[in-house]
């Protein structure tokens, strides 16, 4: 049944064209935003799932900055305790040397004081922003350097911190404050290389004690970094749009856009056809 009121052809091609013009749209915002998700109202699960990974992802490259500077002060320290091992061996050969009657006591003595006065001043300088890891207090009040490690994400929406402690090697107390013997004959001199000797063992249990932290941080500042990556490449791969894909689809709807509009116009002139049954 034909009808002058009514066009049903002329219906159904208008809503196939605001389809085709909707999902043009779409695509147009797809490809102008580089992204598939790009709003809440794309995919609500999957918008609100690449915002935590967001927030994730710039915290842990936060945290690597960080543990580049923590790698940096941990290696101002362990330099200073590597120099202070040098110089205590420098002292040890000195006593060695005094070991004997006939060796000018006064000289070594006076080597190995200027020797003991280079690891104080080492000691007090061997510092980054504040932090002191030869010294007893490092600089925060406490013995102990702490650096934020990660931030674990469990199945709930809360995080753990998990943080690296460096402990203090306490040159300050253990090297700096010890006294060594002054050598005046042969007989002092052996009993300064016993006190120098521990004291070489307390530099090298230190600096080893600095080198193994700072290859942890070294360690970790390197996979946090990587896990940044892989957090950024999931969430593009959740929210960016397939260009090669997209722009097939846009020629593909800029087709069926014309021809739908070619449809309307078609069903809008159905009707015209009626007035040749009133022509005499």
């Amino acid at each position: 049944m034909s009808s002058i009121l009514t066009n049903n052809g002329a219906m159904v091609a208008l809503q196939t064209l605001k389809g085709i013009n909707s999902s043009l749209a779409k695509t147009q915002n797809d490809i102008s935003t580089g992204k598939s998700v790009a709003t809440a109202k794309d995919n609500a699960a999957i918008w609100a799932t690449s915002k935590i990974m967001e927030s994730d992802e710039s915290s842990f490259r936060s945290i690597r900055s960080q543990l580049n500077v923590a790698e940096a002060t941990v290696a101002v320290g362990r330099n200073g305790a590597e120099q202070i091992t040098s110089l205590l061996r420098e002292m040890k050969e000195l006593a060695v040397s005094g070991a004997n009657d006939s060796a000018d006591h006064g000289k070594i003595n006076t080597d190995i004081v200027a020797k003991k006065a280079q690891i104080t001043a080492i000691i007090d300088a061997s510092q980054l922003n504040g932090i002191n890891l030869l010294k007893t207090d490092v600089g925060n009040g406490s013995g102990n350097f702490t650096v934020l490690a990660s931030l674990d994400r469990g199945t709930a929406a809360a995080t753990t911190a998990n943080m690296i402690t460096v402990a203090s090697t306490n040159f300050e107390t253990s090297i700096e404050a010890a006294t060594i013997t002054g050598i005046t004959s042969a007989t002092s001199a052996q009993t300064a290389i016993g006190e120098i000797e521990g004291l070489i063992e307390l530099a090298v249990n230190g600096a080893a004690a600095l080198g193994s932290s700072g290859k942890r941080i070294t360690d970790q500042a390197s996979f946090v970094g990587q896990l940044a990556d892989s957090l950024k490449s999931g969430i593009g791969s959740m929210v960016d749009a397939d260009m090669e894909e997209t722009s097939a689809r846009l020629q593909a709807l800029q087709v069926q856009q014309q021809l739908a509009t070619q449809s309307l116009s078609i069903a809008n002139q159905a009707p015209q056809a009626l007035l040749s049954l009133f022509r005499g």
